[in-house]
């Protein structure tokens, strides 16, 4: 725990970010496809078509608006698998920390 400026507690969530040295980075869900696929918008601008593994199909729904975490393709760069997707109120947490990116920072 930790006292922030307000002096009131908080407590540190440990939330998984991009690997960059793995070609990770943060997306949004823009519209929802249909057979386990999404199309997000990335940080560095581009609109992906992004798949949802059978894991996390059966764990979580992914739904328009989400944070996501993807990984796009090495052979197709406009195609990426989503590995994370976070909660509302840890997208919150991370955008209060100032770690997104401004182009994707609308929590």
């Amino acid at each position: 725990m930790y006292e922030d400026e307000e002096g009131t507690e908080e407590e540190y969530i440990r939330l998984p970010l991009p690997k960059r040295d793995k070609n990770e980075m943060f997306a949004i869900a823009d519209r929802l496809m249909g057979g386990s696929r999404v199309n997000v918008i990335c940080e560095d601008g581009k609109s992906r078509l992004a798949r949802i593994p059978g894991k996390m199909k059966r764990k979580q729904r992914v739904r328009t608006g989400d944070l996501l975490i993807i990984k796009p393709w090495d052979i197709q760069n406009e195609k990426a698998d989503i590995l994370f997707r976070y909660k509302r109120t840890q997208a919150i947490t991370l955008s209060r920390r100032k770690l997104l990116p401004e182009e994707l920072d609308v929590f």
